[in-house]
Formats: C-alpha cells, structure tokens, sequence
C-alpha cells in the first residue's frame, strides 16, 4: 500500500523483500526492495527508500521507520502494537494459524512399503515427511487424503509363496502370528538364486497367483497381513498418521490396468517399440538424443511400475476428487516422475488444473558418506533403529534422574529418543543427504528435538515452581518490555506465516528451524527475565508468565506437527 502511494499503482505487488533483521539495532523488521527498483524508476536507492518510509510513518504500527545504507527500511514495530497483536494470537485457540480462503483435496502418497520386507532405513524419509506435510496441510484447512502405495505385487512374491508350501507354513498360523519377514525373504531369496529348479517353480507360482490360484492366493494374502502388523507396530511407535484404511496397494489397481491401456490408446499417446506399449512424453530423451519412451506394457502383455502409477493417479483424480497429488519419493525416482506427470498431461488426464508435485528427498547416509548401513554391510531395519534410539536415551535418562520411577524414565526415553530420530530427519533439507549421527542428534544444545523438548520443560517447571497453572494465566496481561521479551514476543508472530511458507514449499526444516529460533529465543529470556522470582513485581510477572504459556502453546503445538510429543520432565 505504502510502495502504490509513493511509487505508482503499477507497482502493485511487488514483494517487499521484507525479513527480520539479524540485529535489534537495525529494527525489527528490514524491508530491501529499493535497490532492485533504482535502475527501474530511474533514482537513487535512498530516494526510493526515502519516499516509501514517508508513507510508513504510522505510530499504531511504528515507533520508527529509518532509512540506512544505501536504501535499506529499517522498521521498528509499536510495542503496544506487538502487545495487541499477542494477546490476539494467545486468545485464539488456533494460535492465530488462518484457515485457507479455497481448501483443495490433496492426495499425499508416502511411506509405501514392499510387503514380505521389513521397513528399513530407506523409508524413514517418506514417511516422516509425508507425515508432518500431511498434518500441516490438514491443520490449514485442506482436506488431505492418505495413501499408502503398499508394494504387494510381482515377481517376488512366487518366490515367497512357494518357500513357505514347501517349508509347510501353515497360512492360518501365519496370520496369526508376528513372524520375522527379514528371515523369511533372506531364506526365499537364497533359496532362488542358489536352486534353479526352485527358481522355476517360483516362478510358476507368480502365474497361478496371477491367474488367481485358490492356494496361492492364501498364503500371498498371509503375507499382506503379516506385513501390516509389522507396519502398524512401526507407524505407532513413530507416531505417524497411517492406518490400514490409508492403503490403497498396487494389486488394487490390477483390475483396471487394461483398461488403463486402452485409455491411453483412446487419447491418442498410445505407440509401440520393439513390441512393448509406450507413450513418449515430450522433452525427454536419451544419451544419444532419442526420445525416451514410459514403458506401459511389455512385450509379454505383462504390466509395470508406470502402468500401476497412471492406474492409481487416475482413480485419484476421477474417485478421490483430487485437486493436488504430492508425491514424497525419493529424489532418485525424479525422471520416472516427471515422465509420468507428462504422460498424465499428454493424455489430457489432468483437466480442470490437478497439479501433479514430487517432493523429493535425500539419502541417508552413514559416517562414510555412504547409504547407511549396519557394521556388517546390512540395511538398518527400522525396528532395531527406533530401539536404539530409546535405549540411548534410556541411558542418559537413568543417569540424571535416577529419582523418577522406572516407568517414568522409560517413557521419557521412548519420547525423546523417537523425538529426536524424527527431527534429525525432518530437521535437514530434505532434497539433501544428511549423516546419520546419534551424538548430535540426542544433544540438549543445538537444532535438536532434545533442545526444544528441553524448553518446553523448562517452562513447565517455572509453572510448578510459581504453583501456577497455565490454564488460568491471564493472557491480557502481556506487556513486553525487556529487549529479551521482545525478541520472544516477535518469534511467536512468526508461528503462522512460517506454517503457511512450510506448506508452500512442503518443506518440514522451515517448521524445524522455526521451533529452533524459537527455542532459543525463549532461553535468552529464561536467562534475563525472571517470573517468579520474589523481587518481580505482580505485573511483571503476570506478563511473563503469559509469554512462557503462549510459548509452551506454540512449542508443543509445532512439535505436534512434527509428530513428536513433548514431556513435563527431562
């Protein structure tokens, strides 16, 4: 509004290049745009700055506006402004978050283990970021469906099915009991490549599946719901959203991939090469500049990985009523997404604007810079990892507060260690590999669950010391005055448009590093600004005890976002 009175209403929306600023001094907020506007309007940086700050001279909002450097805005808010806009925020049991003007129907399809296979350390990122985009999306209004893409289908499966006949499992104790499914494919897989004539039985029995064999079908079936126990043990002690209702598997979409086929022949995208079905999508070729093909059906008649991906987007789209897909896949499946994407496009399946996203992530890695790996070479099995996790902390737990009972510092460990697996992974860039490092991803200082579980304590214990409940703070006392207050005061407004920027970008380390700053803002008034010591007036405190509610708010509300939970000792 200030740019169009100074500058010209052509200059409506414009971004401001408005950020916080690293340094009190400099104000609280520091708009940049004048520099990039100099060569456009034919004047000095200052001048520009200068015009616009004259039209942000308004003491309800400012208790200064200056222009420094070569044409920065230095903005100082109104304390009494920033005191409204609080209590506004501490009143609202939405933490001021703001539903979306147009909610859309968003499929996120996340985690999407292979059954018969324990979940490894290879689908930790799916699914913890899917997780907190789901729950992000949902807590802004969107209505967001899950989809768990099971692989259960293929190959591997006559493999398994046939080890089990001939090992005599029994089908009906299988489903009952938990099973070990890393031995049982280890067994099948050394037993296919080490026997031929097994190899061919196996390989007859993918046909009788296919074909719907009674026998076969019982045991493939056995092996789904083992495998579901195993998800479900590990979806919970994650703390993830997924249940058995969000699966919707590969063999769902088996009765509709011929008719899939000629879909894609009826729009016209449909060629063959060397005798197998393909689509060419546009803009994608090969080394030696030929066009690449999405293979759709082989040459046998047999189905793909692409086949079952158009199968699903489609019932997506046409059932589901999707608006917007988000695929969390890992980074590697980049071109086959984008060739997918095109391929929807080019059959002119995306009508009515359905945006297609990849989120893609990164590996992890181990001390060596390699895919992580256990000491013998092996994948780290996801259980054995979560284990880990709580009995590191366990031992840390016990070590300092011995008092507590048993169950007690158990349960702590179990909260803090899964916690602070999951922002370790969360906390990174996703579209990068990080390292796996227990160390620092279990410190009580620094970015970590630990640290921000830590703060949430620490306020806790200032409620319990004062014999103060939080529910009855009076949030109309908020009135800040110490530089330490303010800086607090001005992380806490950031709650909400740091949740609507995560969104956007489907970027959980912006939540992450939020939180951090947040954290450590609330430390630096821990140190400065005591509340319920005896020399602190009532009014004094009844404002601090107000900003240490609110920020307990946020902190447990953005952590819950995460899926971690928080505790009320450490």
């Amino acid at each position: 509004m200030a740019i169009c009175a100074a500058l010209g209403e052509e200059l409506a929306g414009i971004d401001p290049l408005l950020s916080s600023t690293a340094s009190p001094k400099f104000g609280d907020f520091q708009a940049n745009l004048a520099m990039g506007l100099a060569r456009r309007l034919g004047k000095q940086p200052r001048d520009i700055a200068a015009e616009i700050a004259a039209w942000l001279d308004d003491e309800r909002l400012f208790e200064r506006v200056e222009v420094a450097g070569p044409g920065f805005i230095n903005l100082y808010l109104n304390r009494d402004f920033i005191n409204r806009c609080l209590i506004d925020m501490a009143t609202d049991t939405a933490l001021g978050i703001k539903q979306v003007a147009t909610p859309e129907t968003i499929i996120v399809d996340y985690s999407a283990p292979n059954v018969a296979k324990e979940m490894h350390v290879g689908h930790l990122r799916s699914t913890l970021i899917g997780d907190t985009i789901v729950r992000i999306l949902s807590m802004l209004g969107h209505k967001v469906i899950r989809q768990n893409h099971l692989g259960d289908w293929g190959t591997q499966f006559g493999m398994l099915i046939e080890h089990m006949i001939e090992s005599g499992w029994d089908p009906a104790e299988r489903a009952q009991a938990s099973g070990d499914l890393h031995l049982l494919y280890q067994a099948a897989k050394q037993k296919f490549d080490s026997d031929g004539d097994f190899a061919g039985r196996a390989r007859a029995r993918v046909v009788a599946l296919q074909a719907g064999d009674e026998q076969s079908r019982g045991y493939w079936q056995s092996l789904i719901d083992d495998s579901r126990r195993h998800f479900n043990s590990i979806y919970q002690r994650l703390g993830v959203l997924l249940e058995d209702g969000d699966i919707c598997a590969e063999s769902f979409y088996n009765p509709v991939l011929a008719e899939t086929i000629t879909e894609l022949d009826a729009a016209g995208v449909l060629e063959h090469s060397d005798g197998a079905a393909v689509v060419f999508p546009e803009g994608f070729t090969d080394r030696d500049g030929k066009p690449l093909p999405l293979i759709v059906q082989k040459q046998d008649g047999g189905y793909l990985y692409a086949t079952t991906d158009l199968a699903a987007a489609r019932y997506r789209i046409r059932e589901l009523g999707a608006d917007r897909i988000i695929y969390v896949i890992d980074a590697r499946q980049s071109l086959h997404l984008s060739m997918l994407f095109a391929t929807l496009e080019k059959a002119g399946w995306l009508a009515g604007g359905v945006r297609l996203q990849h989120v893609a992530f990164g590996t992890v890695l181990g001390a060596d810079r390699r895919p992580f790996k256990t000491r013998t070479g092996e994948t780290v099995r996801l259980a054995a990892l979560l284990d880990e996790a709580v009995v590191r902390t366990g031992r840390v737990i016990d070590a300092k507060q011995p008092a507590l009972s048993a169950q007690q510092r158990q349960e702590i460990a179990r909260i803090v260690g899964i916690g602070a697996l999951k922002y370790a992974d969360l906390s990174n860039d996703r579209i990068k590999d990080y390292i796996f490092d227990w160390d620092r991803m279990l410190a009580l200082d620094g970015n970590t669950a630990p640290y921000l579980q830590n703060a949430y304590v620490r306020i806790r214990a200032i409620f319990r010391k004062g014999e103060v409940h939080s529910e009855a703070v009076d949030m109309q006392a908020i009135s800040i005055a110490h530089p330490a207050e303010r800086t607090l005061a001005l992380k806490l407004l950031r709650f909400a448009p740091t949740l609507e920027l995560a969104a956007a970008q489907l970027e959980p380390s912006r939540l992450c590093t939020y939180l951090y700053e947040l954290a450590t803002g609330f430390h630096a008034f821990y140190e400065n600004c005591p509340v319920v010591k005896d020399d602190v007036s009532d009014t004094v405190r009844a404002g601090r005890l107000a900003l240490c509610a609110l920020t307990a708010r946020v902190l447990k509300q953005g952590l819950a976002l995460l899926g971690i939970e928080t505790v009320e000792q450490m």
